[in-house]
């Protein structure tokens, strides 16, 4: 998708990577239980598709921590948000229920993806990538929110509901407490003053989407965001 004028965004699928079993087949994450040479196959061959010179992963901690990045294209440790400035350079955010948010100011010349979980999501990441992004100067970002395990399927404790924020809390379409991190990270976005486009799609009702919830062992699609001139 074109995310601002000079901006693209794109959200993976499971389809046309080289992985086989439980990841089969387009899974782009380390530490999964995957071959790491596959995943790195499968990396290189999304770039490619995508058309850019590299791309930024990051070692997801569930946490608020943002970094910023420029020419190192290997995985950034232990942060859940990345931000840049460079062109042609992918930032990447994994998930497998956990929705990719990508945020982006193209008059600016900057872009941020983060990983927006259930911690990541209370803790503020998605509010910690935006204010890094306007201390580098953006000033006009708009955002796009991948798929997500959704609040009709995403069950939970009563306890936990019950401790979440008000727009997290759901019940799920069989009657179970549940959370809805959509809501949470659009209304968060709203508050930012951010417009947000929104991929509705369920990854435990999608079968070309990796779904931890609905499979345990599984693969990571990617959301990637980068600045295309």
């Amino acid at each position: 998708m074109i995310l601002a004028d000079g901006v693209r965004a794109v959200f993976t699928d499971r389809i046309g990577g080289f992985s086989t079993g439980p990841h089969d087949s387009r899974n782009l994450g380390l530490n999964v239980g995957d071959e790491p040479e596959t995943v790195l196959r499968n990396r290189a061959r999304t770039e490619a598709e995508l058309g850019v010179e590299g791309a930024v992963y990051m070692r997801q901690i569930h946490s608020s921590n943002v970094a910023r990045v420029g020419g190192e294209t290997s995985d950034v440790p232990d942060v859940d948000a990345i931000v840049t400035d460079r062109p042609n350079l992918a930032l990447a955010a994994l998930g497998a229920d956990c929705p990719a948010v990508l945020v982006a100011d193209a008059g600016a010349g900057l872009v941020g993806a983060a990983h927006a979980g259930r911690v990541g999501t209370l803790l503020g990441v998605v509010p910690a990538l935006v204010a890094e992004l306007r201390d580098m100067g953006a000033r006009e970002l708009v955002a796009a929110v991948g798929p997500a395990a959704c609040g009709r399927c995403y069950e939970v404790p009563e306890s936990m509901r019950d401790e979440a924020p008000e727009v997290m809390r759901s019940t799920t379409s069989w009657g179970t407490p549940a959370l809805d991190l959509r809501a949470a990270i659009a209304a968060q976005l709203d508050e930012l003053g951010v417009k947000a486009l929104h991929d509705d799609r369920c990854t435990i009702e999608t079968p070309e989407l990796y779904s931890y919830r609905r499979d345990g062992v599984t693969g990571r699609f990617a959301g990637y965001v980068w600045l295309s001139r």
